[in-house]
C-alpha cells in the first residue's frame, strides 16, 4: 500500500519524518486516552449501595497532574521547533539556485528558463541542482504543487512568490494547481521532468533561443528605459547596473529606509514607480502597467538582474522627459 507519494527531493524525507512523528504521537495519544477512558468507566462505575461517590485524593495526585501536563507540553514543543526548522529551510533558498520563472493563468502553467526556453504545463530541470521558482499569476490565485517534492506555494496576481527544491531522482512527476481557480481548475495539471545534468544541457541545446536577458535588453530599449536610466541622461533616474541583490534607500515619510532590490522590488518599481521612490531622486517615472505583459516583464527584470558595471546600452536617440499621470505612479 502506498501511503505517501514518491519521495524525490532533498526536502521530502524531512517533511515525511515530521509528518510520521505527528501521526505517531496522535495515534498513541488517541489509543491511550481511549483505553484509560474505558478503564475508568468500568473501574469507577456507580454500583448498588454506593449511590454517592466518596471524595478521595490519590496519594500521587500532584505527580499525575505534572506528568499529564509536562509530557504533552514536551511533545508539542518538539513538533513546533521541528516544524519551524523545516519551514525556514523550505522558504529560504540557497544562493546557488537555477532561477526559473512561472506564470499561472486560467488554466495552464507557463515556465520560462533563463536561456529563453519556454514550456507549457511542463517543467524540465536538472538532477541535483537547487531550483528556485519565481512565480506570479495573470488572473486569479493559483497554487504550484509537486507532491513528490513535498513543496507547494500560492501563485498570486500582482506580486512574486517563491518556491525552491532540489530533485534527487530522475523521472517525471505530477504537477498540480492546489487552489480552486475556476470552472476548469481540474485541467490545470502538468508534469516536472528531472534529467541528468548532461541530458539537461542537451535538452537546452536542442531548443536554441535567445536568453531572457537578451530579450529583456531589447525591451529595455524599445520601452525607452535607457532614455533616463543612463549616465548621460542628466540625472533623471538612477543607473541600474549592479542593482539586483543590493540594499537601496527609498523615501519613507519624513525619512528614508532600506529595501532589498529583488525581483519583487524591480517589478513594483516598473508598474508602480511612485510607491518606493529612490532617495535623492524625483518621482518622474511613468507607470508601465498597460505597456508590458507579464511575460515581457520577467524578461526586463532578467536583463536588469544581469546588468554589471558598464553594461548599460547606449542611448539610441534623445527623448524629452516622459510625461506622467501622477495617479499612475502612486497606485
Amino acid at each position: 500500500m502506498i501511503w505517501l507519494p514518491e519521495s524525490a527531493s532533498t526536502m521530502a524525507p524531512r517533511v515525511d519524518a515530521l509528518f510520521w512523528f505527528i501521526v505517531a504521537v496522535s495515534v498513541v495519544s488517541t489509543i491511550l486516552i481511549a483505553v484509560l477512558l474505558l478503564f475508568f468507566a468500568v473501574r469507577y462505575r456507580r454500583q448498588p449501595g454506593n449511590e454517592v461517590p466518596q471524595e478521595g485524593h490519590p496519594p500521587n495526585a500532584k505527580l499525575l497532574e505534572a506528568t499529564w501536563t509536562i509530557i504533552p507540553l514536551i511533545l508539542t514543543m518538539v513538533m513546533f521547533f521541528w516544524g519551524a526548522h523545516v519551514y525556514f529551510d523550505i522558504v529560504r533558498p540557497p544562493d546557488n539556485t537555477l532561477d526559473i520563472h512561472v506564470i499561472g493563468k486560467q488554466w495552464m502553467w507557463h515556465t520560462q528558463h533563463p536561456g529563453g526556453q519556454g514550456e507549457i504545463n511542463h517543467l524540465t530541470i536538472p538532477l541535483g541542482k537547487p531550483i528556485k521558482l519565481i512565480m506570479t499569476s495573470e488572473d486569479v490565485i493559483h497554487d504550484f504543487y509537486v507532491p513528490a517534492f513535498r513543496v507547494k506555494a500560492d501563485v498570486v496576481p500582482g506580486k512574486y512568490t517563491y518556491l525552491w527544491f532540489e530533485a534527487t531522482k530522475t523521472g517525471t512527476f505530477h504537477l498540480f494547481c492546489a487552489m480552486y481557480c475556476g470552472t476548469e481548475h481540474a485541467r490545470m495539471v502538468g508534469s516536472v521532468t528531472v534529467l541528468e545534468p548532461q541530458d539537461y544541457e542537451a535538452w537546452l541545446a536542442s531548443k536554441p533561443f535567445r536568453s531572457m536577458a537578451v530579450q529583456g535588453r531589447q525591451l529595455f530599449q524599445k520601452l525607452q528605459c535607457v532614455t533616463c536610466h543612463h549616465p548621460e541622461a542628466g540625472n533623471r533616474a538612477p543607473i541600474l547596473e549592479n542593482l539586483f541583490g543590493r540594499k537601496v534607500l527609498i523615501e519613507s515619510g519624513n525619512g528614508t529606509r532600506e529595501v532589498l532590490a529583488d525581483e519583487s522590488y524591480i517589478r513594483e518599481s516598473i508598474l508602480y514607480p511612485g510607491r518606493k521612490v529612490r532617495a535623492g531622486w524625483q518621482a518622474i517615472m511613468p507607470s508601465y502597467i498597460n505597456q508590458v505583459k507579464e511575460d515581457e516583464l520577467i524578461k526586463v527584470i532578467a536583463y536588469i538582474k544581469s546588468l554589471k558595471s558598464g553594461d548599460t546600452p547606449p542611448r539610441m536617440e534623445e527623448y524629452p522627459a516622459p510625461a506622467i499621470d501622477p495617479a499612475d505612479t502612486k497606485k
